[in-house]
């Protein structure tokens, strides 16, 4: 009996289901709704499978899938997963189920496309995560833009426009160089087959050029310092959902992109370069969290404490040790699950009061005890409270820096207390004190029983993540074993 075909499962279902919800058009928003719930849920189900067949003793990709694509220039739809492709496809259809609740009853205008466009965005998303072949790779990255692209500028806020196109500029200019990459390893090597390149031998001049291609697309993605300043202005100008797509899963393709491409493929550049890049996070974590501080718009605040998160990242892939990269994707899916939620608990504060500013809230604990107190475990998350999620890769990360410098442990430790900073400021400013505001007491309703479903497994994982990480460690130790043995080595 031949084996069943998951991987393209988890990719062509959602991006069918949403062209079925699509067609569905604008009479049927109740049916638009339930079928894109439907088939996110059995998406999720579909990566739960990958979970339990998955055998984490090895580094070998899993599930693989090949054909033909193109046969001329070598160009095959392969796929495949390892530990650290396996939970980023977990985040994104968990994400996903919990974007399209969410959006239940916020989104009453273009029900079938908002939705078929989070579907289709799914798909593509897995897609990137999964594929082995690089023309395949850059076709779902590159496509995936254009879901994300009109949720921001049909649903966004009054300055969508501008978000929407600088979103596109930035990701699309350094994505073009990436494809240049691809196409000079193709001429080096004869296949496009990811695994392949990863032994091509190349020169330093050689590999300083395709790492800097790499990272002009991966950098923009994450995004690193000085290439974040699209970031905030698409979160500000997203709805809800599409600000949890954004955080949990699209700034993880730039820190995947790296693991895949960058490391593995031009080791003696990444080494060379490592300096640089461990700067530009360190800013990222430092300057960029002293700029989280000053935010009086809640979802600004929380763009700017992912691009300080996510310098944590870089900076633990670039540290070429297994406690600095496993500390680092640690940190990608937590925080994949820790920004989603604090968007969402945004979203909630907003379709109440339809209002982001931080000065226009207080006493909300006295309306709203549920919330606060959920608020509160994502908050202390994102803090990197012992515990939770937040504090298992911070730490990680922390180790593997003192392994390289102690002077460069202390400065990353800086997360810790900067991040406590702005998160504690900002659930002061909100949940406590008397209420400030008569529409705090006039129009909060206590959180709906829909509304407790789409946070109850953010903060279930969470907890579990944070006192219980064995099993995502285990998933991903021999895939972040292989990488840093890729990344140390010489193609000299």
């Amino acid at each position: 009996m031949p084996e069943l075909p998951l991987l393209s499962l988890t990719i062509w279902l959602p991006i069918l289901g949403g062209v079925g919800v699509l067609a569905l058009g604008r009479s049927s928003d109740d049916r638009a709704r339930w079928l894109a719930l439907t088939v996110s849920a059995v998406a999720f189900v579909l990566t739960m499978a990958l979970w339990a067949g998955f055998d984490p003793g090895t580094a070998a990709m899993q599930f693989v899938e090949e054909a033909v694509w193109i046969e001329a220039f070598a160009i095959h739809y392969r796929l495949g997963v390892d530990g650290i492709s396996l939970l980023l496809i977990l985040l994104t259809s968990l994400s996903t189920l919990v974007a399209v609740a969410a959006s239940w009853e916020s989104i009453t205008d273009r029900v079938a496309l908002y939705m078929a466009a989070f579907l289709i965005m799914e798909g593509l998303m897995i897609g990137v995560f999964s594929a082995l072949d690089g023309v395949v790779f850059y076709v779902f990255w590159e496509a995936m833009l254009i879901p994300m692209f009109l949720i921001i500028g049909i649903w966004g806020g009054p300055d969508r426009i501008y978000a929407t196109l600088k979103f596109f500029l930035y990701t699309f200019a350094g994505s073009v160089l990436m494809l240049v990459a691809l196409v000079y390893l193709y001429n080096r090597a004869g296949t496009f087959d990811i695994e392949a390149l990863h032994g091509t031998p190349l020169t330093l001049t050689e590999q300083l050029w395709i790492f800097w291609a790499f990272v002009a697309a991966f950098a923009v993605k994450v995004p690193m310092w000085p290439v974040h300043t699209w970031l905030p202005d698409a979160h500000v100008e997203a709805p809800t959902a599409g600000s949890v797509i954004l955080a949990a899963i699209m700034l993880k393709m730039g820190g995947y992109g790296f693991l895949r491409f960058a490391l593995p493929i031009t080791p003696d550049a990444s080494q060379a370069m490592a300096p640089l890049i461990i700067a530009l996070s360190l800013i990222a974590i430092v300057y960029i969290g002293l700029v989280a501080l000053v935010q009086r718009d809640m979802k600004k605040l929380i763009a700017y404490s992912s691009i300080a998160h996510m310098g944590f990242v870089t900076l633990g892939y670039f540290l070429f040790n297994a406690e600095g990269i496993g500390g680092g994707l640690i940190q990608m899916v937590s925080h994949g699950f820790v920004s989603a939620a604090l968007f969402l608990c945004v979203g909630v504060v907003y379709d109440r009061l339809h209002s982001r500013a931080i000065a226009d809230y207080g006493g909300v604990v006295n309306v709203m005890p549920v919330f606060a107190a959920l608020f509160l475990l994502f908050a202390m998350a994102n803090a990197g409270l012992p515990g939770t999620s937040g504090f298992v890769g911070e730490l990680l990360v922390i180790l593997g820096a003192f392994k390289v410098a102690p002077g460069l442990a202390v400065v990353a430790a800086t997360t810790l207390v900067l991040g406590a900073a702005y998160t504690l400021w900002l659930y002061k400013r909100v949940i406590f004190g008397p209420v400030a505001n008569e529409r705090v007491a006039t129009m909060m309703p206590p959180l709906s029983a829909r509304e407790k479903w789409v946070f109850a497994p953010l903060a279930a994982l969470v907890l579990v993540m944070g006192l219980w990480p064995a099993p995502f460690l285990a998933a991903m130790e021999p895939s972040v074993a292989q990488v840093v043995q890729q990344a140390t080595a010489t193609k000299l």
